[in-house]
């Protein structure tokens, strides 16, 4: 697909992945919706590209279907272009020391993580399948989700993160194939280790420690290189109902 001159709505497009996303989705000439649940990280973004900044929690089935509203209204049609990057990392053991079991926590990441993805991926379909096909292959959009190599790698501490993602892994062929008849593609991303604000905070000896465990490139993802991978898979029209690693070759240990 074109990406510019279409509409895109970027989700956790405020910070990280999300605003690389966001970023390089306007540099090639989409309009871009940015939405967060920060209401002022969404509006700096959006402001510096140009786009439309869009306060919601994810997982907030009105909030998200009052999000696209708002896009169809204020740039002139629903999104073809949608990148889900609203998400949280947990860290917590089943059974921690004090005995407490953490089920909200588990919730909580359910709820954001797969819960927010498949509200904003059921809002998108419904919203691409009324536009009018752009080519000779009925093509209408593409959804691209984010997993995390957690959901096939996940260590200890991870369970609920690593439920998360692979609940959004998962999700990927049947969504493609349900909505292949719309012509709407769905592709996930499963990003390794990267700059985020989930590493930001490491201690040195921390970060190199992880960075050495990394094949080639021995380093961690840029938030650009993500947002490199989702034009990509927006621009082939082939690639569909499949979830992609993106991550040095890294197979992460136990903990």
């Amino acid at each position: 697909m074109q990406i510019a001159n279409r509409i895109a709505l970027v989700t956790g497009g405020g910070s990280g992945l999300g605003e690389a996303t966001a970023r390089r989705l306007a540099d090639l000439g989409a309009g871009v919706a940015v939405l967060d649940l920060g209401e002022e990280a969404a509006a700096r973004v959006a402001d510096e590209i140009g786009g439309l900044a869009l306060a919601a929690d994810v997982s907030d089935a009105e909030a998200v279907e009052a999000a696209f509203a708002r896009i169809a209204a204020e740039l002139g049609e629903a999104p073809r272009i949608v990148v889900n990057c609203a998400g949280i990392g947990t860290a917590a053991r089943i059974l921690p020391r004090e005995g407490a079991l953490p089920i909200g926590l588990f919730d909580r990441t359910i709820r954001i993580n797969l819960l927010g993805t498949y509200t904003v991926l059921s809002h998108a379909a419904r919203a691409m399948s009324a536009l009018a096909p752009m080519d000779d292959d009925g093509a209408r959009g593409v959804i691209v989700n984010t997993a995390s190599v957690a959901y096939q790698d996940g260590q200890i501490g991870q369970a609920a993160y690593a439920a998360s993602k692979g609940g959004v892994a998962s999700l990927t062929l049947p969504a493609a194939r349900e909505l292949a008849r719309f012509g709407i593609r769905v592709m996930t991303i499963a990003p390794g280790l990267f700059e985020t604000a989930m590493s930001a905070g490491l201690p040195p000896e921390a970060r190199a420690a992880l960075e050495a465990g990394l094949p080639f490139p021995s380093r961690m993802g840029r938030p650009d290189e993500y947002a490199m991978l989702a034009q990509q898979i927006i621009e082939n029209p082939l690639l569909n109902g499949e979830v992609i690693r993106i991550d040095s070759a890294v197979r992460l240990a136990p903990k």
